[in-house]
């Protein structure tokens, strides 16, 4: 059992920058591939970003390559969102997830092979 908490979520201006945090609890935060996720009002939740379990191998989403980058801190069990370059559409609902670490590439961009999801958090940038 993983439980994930996200933090990090805000207010900005368009141009600014956020970093979302995802902490994990358990021993096992190491075994999991991570992704983020993010759900904008009347949206279906889209991919954002994914590393893999070593944390060696990242995968973003079109939109956001460039601007956001993901990492994690197996010590620490967390994963983090840098969100840079922020726009009025990367409003939306934050979410971490955990999927086993035997999972990569493209399969990480879908929802389903993730087993834990953390509540979100909001980030919120205005124009």
């Amino acid at each position: 059992q993983v439980q994930l908490v996200e933090s990090g979520g805000a207010l900005v201006q368009a141009g600014g920058s956020l970093r979302l945090s995802c902490a994990a609890s358990g021993r096992t935060f190491s075994s999991y591939a991570m992704g983020w996720f993010r759900q904008a009002p009347g949206k279906e939740r889209e991919f954002v970003a994914a590393i893999t379990s070593s944390g060696v191998i990242t995968y973003y989403a079109d939109s956001v390559k460039g601007r956001f980058t993901i990492s994690r801190d197996n010590a620490k069990n967390t994963v983090y969102l840098q969100m840079n370059s922020l726009k009025p559409e990367d409003t939306a609902v934050y979410y971490c997830a955990a999927a086993p670490r035997y999972y990569s590439g493209s399969r990480l961009e879908g929802p389903g092979v993730y087993d834990y999801w953390g509540q979100g958090t909001q980030a919120t940038v205005s124009s």
